[in-house]
């Protein structure tokens, strides 16, 4: 279960930073872009993601294991109180590395239960990487990503949040992704933010 982190937490003046609000903005047009019929947020956070929705007339509704953030419906995402297919769209952005990961796959296999076409995740990625941005006449900004290869992978260390990162020892990309394949998701697409490397994304479809 994922810990319960103080609600103020959410709402405290360092908590947006510049690279969490262009997050967010990848958030919502990723939900936006697969024009769904309805979504089920996952980890309502401070709920910018699904009052920046429910302005755009999106039907989503929010579930958190903590009521004190006031989601939808109380719940937990290792028993997701919806029946099958119940949602178009499922979205779960930097939840899944709150639980302990023997409790992942669980989760991974009540997201796809309950989704109908597609689930957005986002997960922490610690993989160290070269940044490089170019501006070109008639064609405009090229942003990339270079990962930096390690000979040893850090092990994580529990901080009171995170139980495990993508890139730290154990835990490997592939592994990520083979993992989120036996739920039976198919991965569309996964990449990390230029702005912000920590998040990346995964788009997923049944």
């Amino acid at each position: 279960m994922k810990p319960q982190v103080e609600p103020d937490h959410y709402f405290d003046k360092s908590y947006d930073s510049k690279e969490r609000v262009i997050s967010y903005w990848h958030q919502t047009k990723e939900i936006i872009d697969l024009n769904p019929e309805n979504v089920l947020e996952i980890g309502i956070g401070n709920g910018f993601v699904s009052q920046y929705l429910k302005n755009r007339n999106i039907n989503i509704v929010t579930l958190d294991i903590d009521e004190r953030l006031k989601p939808d419906i109380p719940g937990s995402i290792l028993n997701i109180p919806f029946t099958d297919e119940s949602f178009d769209t499922i979205a779960s952005y930097e939840v899944l590395e709150h639980l302990p990961y023997d409790n992942v796959k669980k989760a991974l296999s009540e997201i796809y239960r309950v989704s109908q076409k597609h689930a957005i995740l986002s997960l922490p990625d610690c993989t160290l990487a070269y940044r490089f941005c170019i501006s070109i006449p008639k064609i405009g900004m090229i942003n990339k990503l270079i990962p930096l290869p390690r000979f040893r992978a850090p092990q994580h260390v529990f901080d009171g949040e995170h139980y495990w990162e993508i890139g730290k020892a154990g835990y490997p990309l592939n592994r990520i992704i083979k993992d989120i394949q036996r739920a039976g998701f198919n991965v569309k697409r996964t990449y990390r933010l230029f702005e912000n490397p920590y998040h990346r994304f995964f788009m997923l479809e049944k």
